[in-house]
C-alpha cells in the first residue's frame, strides 16, 4: 500500500503559457509528458462511494492500471489517503488491497458483479520532478483536459504537487514559488468527485460551515489546526461559487468563513507562535472588508430599498434610488470578482494553509503541563461572556456604536461557543447559541437600517428626487426600527442571565 498525499490547486485557463515559462521549471531534474485515460467504476447505487472508495482503470501509455483509493485525511486542499495500484490483466483483482475489510468488501459478489464503468477523466499531463532537498521527492503535474459522464463534461485545468518522500512544508514551499507569478487556489474536489457530482447531477450550491471533530483531552493547539483548516476548507468551498454564480450566498459564507478563522486566530491567540495571528489577520481583515462591502449592497439592495419598491411599484424616485444602489452593487461585485480571481488571494490562502499545516509540526512547548482543550476552552469562554457583559453594561439604543460593539462580541462568543460545541451537551450549546443568534439578528438589523440610512444619504448627495426617495425608504422602515430599538435594553439585560454550559 502507498500512501498519496498531494495538494491540488486550480489553475485558470489563460494561465497555461505563464505556468510554463515559471522559471522554477528549470530547476526540475526530469520531465515527462503524456495523455492519461482513466475510467472510473462503482455500482448503479454508488455503493464504492457511499464507503469512501475509488476504483480506477487508467491507461498510461500501453498499459491498463487498476487502482483502489479509500478515504483519507483532507484539510484545505491537502489529501493523504492509502492507494493501492496494480497491472490490470482484464478482470479486477482486489487481493493486491492490504486492509482485510477493504479487500473482502470489495470480492463480495453482491459488490464485484455490479461494478460498471461511470465516468472518465481525459487529459494530458505532464510532470516535473523536483529533487528540493535530500531524501526529498516532489512530482509537480499539469493537467489540461476534461470530466465526463452521463452526456456532460466540464473542464480540467489543475496542478497537482505529489510528495513521493519528505516533508508535507516542500509542497507549499514549491506551491509558493509558483504562486508568485501564477495565479493558483487550493482546490478542494478531486477528478473523481467531480465526476461523481457530474454523474449523479448533483447542483452546486453554497457551503455552510459544518461541525468539528474535537476531543476534551487533546492539546489546544491541536484543535486550533483542526478548525483553522475547517475554516479554509469553508471558504475554498465557496469560492468557484462567487466566481461564476450571482448567487450573493457564496460571498456571504465566503465572508462568515473568513470571519470564523480570524475569530479563531483571537481565540487561540495566546497559545500561537509569535508573530503568527499578526501575520494573517491583516490580510483576512482586507479580504473580509472586501467582501463585506459587497455583502452589505446585496443587504442594502435586498431588504431595505427593493421591499420599499414593491411596495410602491408606481414611485419613479425610488426606481431611480434602487437603480443607484444596483449599480453601486455591481462595482463592488466587479472588484470582489477581480480580487478573488487574483494572484493575490491565491498566494494568502496558500501561506495560510500552509503556516497552519506546519503547526502540527511543533514541537511540544517547555515547561509546565499544558491544558486540555476542555481546561483552555472553558478559560476562553469565561473571557468572552465578561467581554460581552461589559459591553452590554456600558451600551445603550441611543448610541449605535455601543451597539455594534456588543454585537461583534456576541459573534465572537458565539464562534467560540461553535468551535467547542463538541464538548458540551447539546442541548444546552445549542439554547444557549439560539439566543445569542436572536439578539445578534435584532442588532444586525438595527445597523443595517442605520448604516443604509448614512449609506443611502451619500449617494443620494444633493439630488433632491433621491433625497425624497431615501425619506420614504427611511419612513417605510421606520415602524419595525422603533420595534427594534425597543426590544434592545430587555434583550441586554437578559445577557446576564446566559450561563455557559459545562464542558464534558
Amino acid at each position: 500500500m502507498a500512501e498519496e498525499i498531494e495538494l491540488k490547486l486550480a489553475l485558470p485557463e489563460n494561465e497555461h503559457q505563464r505556468f510554463l515559462r515559471h522559471p522554477l521549471l528549470k530547476c526540475a531534474v526530469s520531465r515527462q509528458a503524456g495523455p492519461l485515460l482513466n475510467v472510473y467504476y462503482d455500482t448503479p447505487d454508488l455503493a464504492l462511494y457511499r464507503k469512501g472508495m475509488a476504483l480506477r482503470l487508467r491507461r498510461k501509455g500501453g498499459q491498463w492500471l487498476q487502482t483502489v483509493k479509500c478515504a483519507g485525511a483532507s484539510a484545505a486542499g491537502l489529501t493523504a489517503r492509502p492507494e493501492w495500484e496494480t497491472p490490470y490483466g482484464g478482470r479486477f483483482d482486489f487481493s493486491v488491497v492490504s486492509a482485510p475489510k477493504v479487500r473482502k468488501w470489495l470480492e463480495r459478489p453482491s459488490t464485484r458483479e455490479r461494478i460498471v464503468p461511470l465516468f472518465e477523466t481525459n487529459f494530458r499531463r505532464v510532470t516535473w520532478r523536483f529533487e528540493p532537498a535530500p531524501d526529498c521527492v516532489v512530482l509537480l503535474m499539469l493537467d489540461r483536459g476534461w470530466v465526463a459522464a452521463a452526456d456532460r463534461r466540464e473542464a480540467i485545468s489543475e496542478v497537482e504537487l505529489e510528495l513521493e518522500s519528505g516533508p508535507v512544508s516542500q509542497l507549499f514551499a514549491i506551491a509558493e514559488q509558483l504562486a508568485e507569478r501564477v495565479t493558483l487556489v487550493p482546490a478542494l474536489l478531486s477528478k473523481a468527485e467531480r465526476g461523481y457530482r457530474i454523474f449523479s447531477g448533483t447542483a452546486e450550491a453554497p457551503l455552510k460551515a459544518g461541525s468539528i471533530e474535537l476531543a476534551a483531552d487533546m492539546a489546544p493547539l491541536a484543535a486550533f489546526h483542526r478548525i483553522a483548516l475547517d475554516c479554509l476548507a469553508h471558504l475554498q468551498a465557496n469560492h468557484a461559487g462567487a466566481v461564476k454564480d450571482e448567487d450573493p450566498e457564496y460571498i456571504h459564507q465566503m465572508r462568515v468563513a473568513a470571519r470564523r478563522l480570524r475569530a479563531a486566530l483571537r481565540l487561540f491567540s495566546p497559545l500561537l507562535p509569535a508573530g503568527f495571528a499578526q501575520g494573517l489577520l491583516p490580510p483576512l481583515r482586507e479580504l473580509m472588508d472586501l467582501l463585506g462591502q459587497l455583502r452589505d449592497l446585496d443587504v442594502l439592495l435586498a431588504e431595505i430599498v427593493q421591499p420599499v419598491v414593491a411596495a410602491l411599484p408606481d414611485e419613479p424616485r425610488l426606481a431611480a434610488l434602487a437603480g443607484l444602489v444596483a449599480a453601486q452593487r455591481e462595482q463592488a461585485r466587479q472588484r470582489a470578482l477581480e480580487a478573488l480571481q487574483g494572484r493575490d488571494y491565491g498566494r494568502l490562502m496558500l501561506r495560510t494553509t500552509a503556516q497552519c499545516h506546519a503547526l502540527s509540526e511543533l514541537p511540544p512547548a517547555p515547561g509546565a503541563k499544558a491544558a486540555t482543550l476542555a481546561e483552555f476552552a472553558a478559560h476562553r469562554l469565561r473571557r468572552q461572556r465578561r467581554k460581552v457583559l461589559t459591553l452590554a453594561a456600558a451600551a445603550s439604543h441611543d448610541r449605535p456604536t455601543s451597539l455594534h460593539a456588543v454585537r461583534i462580541a456576541i459573534k465572537r462568543l458565539r464562534y467560540g461557543l461553535e468551535f467547542f460545541a463538541p464538548l458540551m451537551p447539546a442541548s444546552n450549546s445549542r439554547r444557549l447559541l439560539d439566543k445569542l443568534v436572536t439578539l445578534q439578528d435584532i442588532l444586525g438589523q438595527l445597523n443595517d437600517l442605520a448604516s443604509a440610512g448614512d449609506r443611502l444619504s451619500r449617494y443620494a448627495a444633493d439630488a433632491p428626487q433621491l433625497r425624497e426617495a431615501v425619506t420614504l425608504v427611511a419612513g417605510w422602515h421606520g415602524r419595525r426600527h422603533h420595534r427594534l430599538r425597543k426590544r434592545i435594553p430587555a434583550a441586554l439585560a437578559n445577557l446576564g442571565k446566559l450561563r455557559l454550559p459545562a464542558l464534558e
